[in-house]
């Protein structure tokens, strides 16, 4: 879903609020967010799922076209652990939207 059908969305379930201050406080809440993980803190929506930091070291990996050693720096990656009643949804969608696994 992009920004705007989620604003949409939010929109008509609060339709005596302006397009504009949902947008703001949409944007304010994923700022909020970004701002957390920057900060290196971890991200719960219950029912929804976790954001968290993972960190990953340094190491050498392989050119697969030249075989060719390569330094990777360390990393930190963002990760998603999707919600119990995320995956139940979620799941229970499959069928429908024709996921094969």
């Amino acid at each position: 879903m992009l920004k705007s059908e989620l604003v949409r969305a939010l929109y008509e379930k609060l339709p005596e609020l302006q397009t504009r201050d949902v947008e703001l406080a949409l944007n304010c809440m994923l700022g909020q967010m970004a701002d957390a993980l920057v900060q290196g803190e971890r991200i719960e929506i219950r029912g929804f799922g976790s954001f968290d930091l993972h960190r990953r070291p340094p190491r050498i990996a392989r050119n697969p076209k030249t075989g060719e050693a390569v330094n990777l720096p360390a990393k930190i990656a963002i990760h998603f652990k999707p919600g119990k009643d995320m995956r139940v949804r979620v799941d229970a969608a499959r069928d429908q939207c024709g996921i094969m696994e």
